[in-house]
């Protein structure tokens, strides 16, 4: 059993596209069930949206928009944007208006006062080209999952992609007392860390490529220091009992059923709307000192 005298000190958010809605639904409504008292948080790709969401106090206001914009985008694809001026996939764009909507002065002094978040970012090896990088990458992590549905990738990193963690708190520090800059800084943090071409544009961070860091790991609990003594770990996809483990220092949680919203399906608003409420009723069936 957990030892249910100690608090969660540590969250982990994977990666999982729309699928991290159920993210910020299941922490609503389990945190004080939970007994979570974060002292660092590590996120990747979409769950780093989440986080910097929940930590900002914006969960409402990113939902809200979200769902207002995927109510007016009827289509994933726009194959007549090929060519044209207008990009084929609005995703970037509509990831990058929500948050940056969401990162207001508030929100970027509630995180900076926050716990450490690590957003976790892949890079590729350098003696690839992007389109190279991607296509080996990708089809490592693919065809991993495909044969051994791990919880943790192990063959991008064997194959030379490097994981590389960004503090949030460093990124808006570098920015102090612009609140514009520092929100278009983490902005372009949290989609260096979910870039996945062709739905994104191949992205570069600091001048160097990047890719969506759960080639690397999507679930990066890893990296929680060795300081923090329990890990609640929110995963968005199910996974086998037996694939996750037992481990004292770590709580995987995952959704009750499969989530109905696909990860890159930025037109159901209806769907992400039961994402956050399958993430509530799984959050309020939650027993935090279960084994």
């Amino acid at each position: 059993m957990i030892d249910s005298g100690r608090p969660y000190d540590a969250l982990v958010f994977a990666g999982g596209g729309c699928r991290c809605f159920w993210q910020v639904g299941f922490l609503e409504a389990a945190w004080e069930r939970a007994a979570l008292a974060p002292r660092h948080v590590v996120a990747v790709s979409a769950g780093a949206a989440m986080a910097v969401m929940v930590f900002g106090g914006r969960v409402e206001r990113g939902r809200a928009r979200f769902a207002a914009l995927t109510a007016a985008n009827p289509a994933n694809v726009y194959p007549r944007n090929l060519l044209g001026a207008d990009p084929v996939f609005p995703h970037l764009r509509m990831y990058r208006d929500v948050l940056l909507d969401a990162l207001d002065a508030g929100a970027l002094a509630a995180l900076a006062a926050g716990p450490p978040l690590d957003v976790l970012l892949a890079r590729p090896p350098r003696r690839l080209p992007r389109l190279g990088a991607l296509l080996v990458g990708f089809g490592a992590y693919a065809l991993e999952r495909r044969l051994r549905d791990g919880v943790h990738p192990s063959w991008p990193r064997a194959l030379g992609y490097a994981p590389e963690l960004v503090r949030v708190q460093d990124v808006l520090g570098a920015h102090a007392g612009d609140a514009r800059a520092a929100a278009e800084a983490l902005t372009t943090l949290v989609l260096a860390s979910s870039c996945t071409p062709p739905v994104t544009p191949f992205l570069r961070y600091t001048g160097r490529p990047v890719l969506d860091g759960g080639l690397v790991d999507n679930v990066p609990a890893f990296a929680v220091p060795a300081h923090c003594e329990r890990a609640l770990v929110l995963l968005t996809r199910r996974y086998p009992t037996e694939r996750l483990g037992r481990d004292a220092r770590r709580r995987y949680v995952q959704p009750s059923r499969p989530i109905p919203l696909s990860k890159w399906d930025y037109t159901r608003p209806d769907l992400l709307q039961e994402t956050y409420d399958l993430g509530r009723r799984d959050g309020e069936r939650f027993e935090p000192d279960a084994a």
